[in-house]
C-alpha cells in the first residue's frame, strides 16, 4: 500500500524565533483530501555528557510547554553559527555546561515528534572533557542547574518519573546498555 500524502496546499499559520507552522491541505492515499497542522523546527543535538569518573551531566530548567522544571540531557537546535551537527555540539556544551569534550561520538538520529513536527534530532556521546577557556553566552532567559549522577542514580530518576524527557531517557538506557 502506498501511505504517501501529498500536499495540494500550504497555508502559514506562525512565523516565529523557535518554530513556523503551517496548515497543510494533502490528498490521502485513498484519494480523501484532509488537513495537517505541521510544525517546522530547526534540526537539534541532544548530548550524552561523560564525565571522566562515569558520571551523566544533566540540566534542571524550567520548560514553559509543559510548565515545569525538567531535567535533561544537555541539548540544542542547529543555528548560523554551526557548520555541522558536531559544531552545534561543541558549541552548546560550551554555552549550557562549560565544557569541551576531545571525543564526540554520534548514538543515533530521531524525529521527536513525527506526529506534528518536522524536528530531527541526533544524539551525540561526549567525553574526555576539559573547562572552556572562554565562555559562550547562554540564551535569552535560560537557566540552568547542572547536576552530576551515576548511573543507578539516573535509572533511579527515570523509574521515579523524575526523569521524563524523552531524549534523555534514551541517552541514559544508551548509557546502560554500554556498561554491560
Amino acid at each position: 500500500m502506498d501511505f504517501e500524502e501529498h500536499v495540494i496546499d500550504r497555508k502559514p499559520i506562525y512565523d516565529g524565533a523557535i518554530i513556523n507552522v503551517e496548515n497543510q491541505t494533502v490528498k490521502l492515499p485513498n484519494g480523501q483530501v484532509s488537513h495537517r497542522d505541521v510544525v517546522h523546527h530547526a534540526n537539534a543535538v541532544g548530548i550524552l555528557v561523560i564525565t571522566s569518573d562515569n558520571k551523566i551531566v544533566l540540566e534542571k530548567q524550567w520548560r514553559a510547554p509543559i510548565a515545569k522544571t525538567t531535567i535533561e540531557i544537555p541539548a540544542g537546535k542547529l543555528d548560523d553559527r554551526d557548520n555541522s551537527y558536531e559544531d552545534a555540539v561543541i558549541r552548546e556544551l560550551n554555552e549550557e555546561i562549560r565544557v569541551i569534550p576531545k571525543k564526540v561520538q554520534e548514538i543515533t538520529g530521531f524525529y521527536t515528534t513525527a506526529g506534528f513536527s518536522d524536528e530531527y534530532m541526533k544524539l551525540y556521546l561526549a567525553t574526555d572533557l576539559t573547562s572552556v577557556n572562554q565562555e559562550l553566552p547562554r540564551d535569552a532567559g535560560e537557566f540552568l542547574e547542572i547536576q552530576e549522577k551515576t548511573l543507578p542514580e539516573a535509572l533511579d530518576m527515570i523509574k521515579s518519573g523524575e526523569i521524563d524527557d524523552a531524549k534523555t531517557i534514551m541517552a541514559i538506557w544508551y548509557w546502560q546498555l554500554t556498561q554491560r
